[in-house]
């Protein structure tokens, strides 16, 4: 493609004045804060880290060299889930499966870190609290990670989110629906469509396709990392946001481990 190849950090840091770091996971701590150090601002991607000791790091790291600090939870930037957003009200109730094919990609996190996050960090940005009850069950079928894990969380309002995240099924599927007083949105991110269904006179349901301009999520997710660069404003989803996400999604693997302990128990009687 034309484009130099740089040998260390600090080449990359002496050529550049931002970065997209997408090592794996496990080195996304040690790669991020050497280049925030440099001056550099970052966006990385998802999850933030392996471990919400190192996320919390790096949240330290860029507010103390006053850096971007952008994580690539792309799925805020579906035009689809920017129009179901728009007309969120009070959210009850949550359905959510994200199902995928299996790939020999990213088998060095869990499908909750590879795959639920992105709606654990939707879920979060729309009932803008955590969870206060936690539970999930989850198995490892083609990797040493969990590959299939089943999640309901209760949130302190009385919301409740029914969350369902697989790298080994049979179709790929990515749908979204919440229900609201009088409403529920539906939304499918692949399709990229969002209808709005509510009940109108004479108790007729109504079903209400919302405008949504198509876009690619990934060129939207650049395009706002760049104008954060230009203006200094806080990224949708900075390093803060992606830190909840992750605490999130670590409580949960522990959940999981729990329940595992629990069926094997039964098992050994």
């Amino acid at each position: 493609f034309g484009c130099p190849v740089l040998k260390t950090l600090e080449d990359v840091a002496a050529a550049a004045a931002a970065a997209i770091v997408a090592v794996p996971t496990v080195a996304h701590c040690e790669v991020v804060c050497r280049l925030l150090d440099e001056g550099l601002d970052v966006l990385v991607e998802k999850p933030i880290s392996a471990s919400v000791g190192e996320a919390r790091a790096m949240v330290e790291k860029a507010a103390e060299r006053g850096r971007v600090l952008q994580c690539g939870h792309l799925e805020r930037f579906n035009p689809a889930v920017q129009a179901a957003l728009r007309v969120a009200t009070i959210p009850l109730f949550f359905e959510i499966h994200r199902l995928s094919l299996f790939t020999p990609r990213s088998l060095d996190v869990s499908v909750v870190s590879d795959l639920m996050i992105h709606d654990l960090d939707i879920v979060l940005s729309m009932t803008a609290s955590a969870p206060d009850e936690v539970r999930a069950a989850g198995i490892s079928v083609l990797s040493g990670k969990v590959d299939i894990a089943n999640v309901r969380l209760s949130f302190p309002n009385g919301c409740v989110a029914n969350l369902t995240a697989s790298r080994v099924s049979t179709e790929k599927v990515r749908k979204l629906r919440f229900f609201q007083p009088g409403q529920y949105v539906s939304v499918d991110y692949a399709r990229q469509d969002c209808v709005l269904v509510g009940v109108g006179a004479g108790h007729q349901v109504s079903f209400q396709p919302l405008a949504v301009e198509k876009g690619e999520p990934l060129q939207r997710q650049f395009d706002h990392f760049l104008d954060c660069l230009e203006t200094r404003a806080t990224p949708l989803v900075d390093g803060r946001a992606a830190l909840r996400a992750l605490e999130l999604a670590r409580e949960i693997l522990a959940k999981i481990e729990e329940h595992a302990a629990l069926v094997a128990r039964h098992l050994q009687a």
